[in-house]
């Protein structure tokens, strides 16, 4: 699914949907800035997405768009959640693909909590050749 541009916030995408109720979850953390829960789809033992609450396309949206609390708030859920998942100690990775080339799928912010298990490279490397 392509993303949208920052000003064209699609109100149907399935993380807006989750956030007026419409599509259950399973929800992991809620604030009044953020919303986490387990992915649909895991990838790694442990797989929770943090969304926050306003209508932001992408970390550029949301960082022109959203105000000082908002980000602040977004980015305390973050961190509170790994914590509350017990993943600080043995690590976990945060994952934030944005547009069309990174394979954002949902176009509305958000960040992949992974962990639970060694998780290895970020990016499989390439020789030139």
């Amino acid at each position: 699914m392509p993303v949208a541009a920052i000003a064209d916030y699609d109100d149907n995408n399935i993380f807006a949907r989750i956030l007026r109720g419409e599509i259950p979850n399973k929800t992991v953390y809620e604030d009044q800035w953020a919303l986490a829960f387990h992915d649909i789809n895991p990838q790694a033992p442990v797989h929770v997405l943090v969304i926050p609450k306003g209508r932001y396309v992408s970390w550029a949206d949301f960082s022109k768009q959203a105000s000082t609390e908002e980000v602040a708030g977004f980015v305390r859920a973050v961190g509170t959640v790994g914590e509350m998942l017990g993943l600080e100690a043995p690590g976990y990775r945060l994952l934030a693909n944005a547009g069309l080339d990174a394979h954002q799928e949902v176009p509305h912010l958000h960040v992949h909590i992974f962990g639970g298990r060694k998780l290895g490279p970020m990016l499989v490397r390439r020789t030139e050749g």
